[in-house]
């Protein structure tokens, strides 16, 4: 498999520290509140990257944090005047529901800032120790010339990101790039003791400690949103590398933004929606499929139309999976030809070619569809399909689409008996030959918003 690695700007094959082992660490949710549509991407393709390499056999150890100590849980808490951890434990709460509605597996760790303060102040010392960090008043500062290959990740030049920083009135810091490892504390702020006085980490070094303490100090992916490229991992690869002499990670991955009807999300131009919002309009499942019908690192555009075609796209997925079920009910056994089976393991084939190459699931979904085509053809052909074809390409389709994370909820669509024992009296009168009366029952079952239809695989009914 290769991926792109932001670190180097190309495509590289994936060469795990441990064979047959990845350690894979992913940004989680700062837990203030729902999380909006641009959260769910990373929280979506993540998810499929750790499926696809436990699916092509390798062990995977996800560690996604929560960091449930921040100014704007702080804030939050104290406009509701309650405790911190009142606010980040309901959000997680909130979080994990989204997160299972999006069919997102829990990850193996989900670490706490909180509850990992001792390894957070354990690598602060380190950089003090050894020159990368400073102390001023109860506040602990990351030395950012210190570090020589700052600006790594980013590609930018130091002089340039020097220019996009500023010495705010009043601030401390010997050099504007610098920035906060420990932060003294400050009236009505949660805070834990320190070498340093009482205090609570700075944001970066939070990812750095965790990461370290779950995974060892150098892992084989760290991925996250494109925003988190500068300052977030570039400072996390500073101090990390800096305590510990080695790299960090081996592998970057950031996935792209997502625009609403072509603009920027933002709360100030009414375009700002949580996932939970989409959700009770359109279900999860299409915000899900929305995140994998295009290649990860490129951006995307959220608007009506694009959420209704990816609804109408998973009603042809699921149409499938019901033909599919159907037919095999009435299928006579027969012969599953090696053509026929050479013919569907090629989409095996090109579904794990696409995933290969940078777990492109645009291509991948679309192989999927391909799938779904033939299959359909061979069930709707004069002569009908054997079993032994039907349960061999239904495995495959399920297969695939499991992997992708896709088809988790099954429909719920219960139809009334009303309608059922209507249908039953039209199958009677055609088994009598009285059409006319099956017509206008059929015309009857159509007036209380229902289709009936005649299929190879007997009577249907659904919902119109």
């Amino acid at each position: 498999m290769k991926v792109y690695n932001t670190l180097t700007r190309q495509k590289e094959e994936l060469k795990t520290i441990t064979p047959d082992e990845v350690k894979i660490y992913a940004c989680g949710p700062t837990v203030y509140n729902f999380i909006h549509i641009g959260n769910a991407r990373p929280i979506v393709v993540f998810d499929v990257l750790r499926r696809y390499l436990e699916y092509r056999g390798q062990k995977v150890t996800f560690v996604q944090n929560f960091t449930d100590v921040d100014d704007k849980i702080i804030q939050k808490a104290n406009e509701e005047q309650v405790s911190a951890s009142d606010i980040s434990e309901r959000y997680i709460k909130e979080y994990q529901q989204d997160a299972q509605g999006l069919n997102v597996r829990p990850a193996t760790i989900h670490p706490k800032v909180t509850e990992n303060m001792k390894s957070i102040i354990s690598i602060v010392k380190t950089l003090v120790e050894k020159g990368f960090a400073y102390q001023v008043n109860g506040d602990v500062y990351f030395k950012t010339k210190q570090f020589k290959d700052y600006g790594k990740l980013s590609h930018m030049p130091l002089e340039d990101l020097e220019a996009g920083a500023r010495i705010a009135t009043g601030d401390i810091k010997e050099d504007p790039m610098d920035f906060a490892l420990w932060k003294a504390a400050k009236p009505g702020e949660p805070s834990w003791g320190s070498p340093w006085g009482k205090g609570r980490p700075g944001w970066h070094i939070e990812c750095s400690a965790m990461s370290r303490s779950m995974l060892g100090e150098t892992i084989d992916i760290h991925c996250g949103g494109q925003d988190l490229i500068f300052p977030h991992h570039e400072n996390e690869i500073a101090q990390s590398e800096a305590a510990s002499g080695v790299t960090f990670s081996n592998y970057w991955m950031h996935n792209g933004y997502i625009k609403v009807d072509n603009h920027k999300m933002s709360k100030s131009l009414n375009n700002f929606f949580t996932v939970r919002e989409v959700a009770q309009q359109f279900g999860y499942e299409p915000i899900r499929f929305m995140m994998l019908q295009a290649h990860y690192r490129s951006p995307i555009n959220y608007s009506l139309e694009v959420i209704e075609q990816c609804q109408a796209a998973l009603t042809r997925l699921y149409h499938c999976k019901e033909t599919l079920q159907r037919a095999k009910a009435v299928a006579k056994s027969g012969e599953l030809t090696q053509e026929q089976k050479q013919s569907l393991e090629e989409y095996r084939q090109k579904f794990i070619q696409a995933m290969d190459d940078d777990l492109n699931t645009a291509d991948a979904i679309a192989y999927v569809f391909e799938l779904v085509r033939e299959m359909n053809t061979a069930i709707a052909s004069e002569v009908p399909a054997s079993l032994e074809y039907i349960v061999f390409a239904e495995n495959l389709f399920l297969e695939l689409t499991s992997v992708l994370g896709l088809l988790y909820q099954e429909k719920q669509q219960e139809i009334p008996q009303e309608i059922l024992d209507l249908v039953q009296q039209r199958i009677d009168a055609r088994k009598q030959k009285d059409f006319a009366k099956a017509d206008a029952i059929r015309d009857e079952i159509l007036k209380l918003g229902y289709e009936v239809r005649e299929t190879r695989q007997g009577t249907q009914v659904q919902k119109i």
